[in-house]
């Protein structure tokens, strides 16, 4: 494990992280900083913590229109696979 430490809203944070994730741990806290202050200057009257419930939810939106696109993907793909399939079947049959 490798200590770090990321900056979200100016303030440090340390974190033990694989060294193997050093690099993806430090863009993904700069992606939520990024999205904190998106929300903070959208929000300026609002408490830290109602910024951060914000921030979180649009976070967690994005991850859910991602993997309902990713499933969508995946759906179609196997479609094309499986008439991919059946078409190579019957080529085989017809040589054979």
């Amino acid at each position: 494990m490798q200590s770090i430490k990321v900056m979200i809203l100016g303030k440090q944070i340390p974190l033990k992280v694989r060294e193997s994730e050093v690099e993806n741990t430090r863009r993904i806290a700069a992606y939520v900083d990024e999205k904190l202050r998106l929300f903070r200057s959208k929000h300026s009257s609002q408490p830290d913590s109602t910024i951060m419930l914000l921030a979180c939810l649009s976070i967690a939106e994005e991850l859910f229109e991602l993997r309902s696109e990713l499933n969508k993907t995946l759906d179609k793909e196997s479609i094309i696979l499986d008439e991919v399939n059946r078409e190579i079947s019957k080529l085989i049959k017809e040589i054979s």
